[in-house]
């Protein structure tokens, strides 16, 4: 079992209905691919709602490609965890996974 550890959690509006574990952007959507994120979705939200994101610890994110453990990862245009290439990366894998797994993350 994964676990996580949350540092400290903020909230945001979310614009559309969110999933649980998806990397989230500065605008409460999810992240686009290659860029910085605000942080984790720590719980499924509605549109309007207020979306419990994790910004700083170790985070439980949906992998869209595998994964292998300590890479740094970036997000996907479906906000998931893939092997950072280019852009901005979001933190570090703690865990191997293949797509549509689940992984930790340490984000920095």
């Amino acid at each position: 079992m994964k676990t996580e550890q949350p540092i400290l959690v903020t909230s945001i509006k979310a614009p559309a209905n969110t999933a649980k574990n998806l990397f989230i952007g500065f605008n409460g959507a999810i992240c686009a691919a290659n860029t910085k994120a605000l942080g984790v979705s720590a719980d499924d939200a509605l549109i309007g709602e207020q979306l419990p994101v994790t910004v700083k610890g170790i985070a439980i994110v949906k992998v869209g490609q595998a994964l292998t453990q300590g890479v740094k990862v970036t997000s996907d245009s479906l906000g998931r965890a893939v092997p950072y290439t280019t852009g901005d990366y979001i933190g570090n894998a703690l865990d191997s996974a293949s797509s549509d797994e689940f992984v930790r993350v340490l984000l920095v």
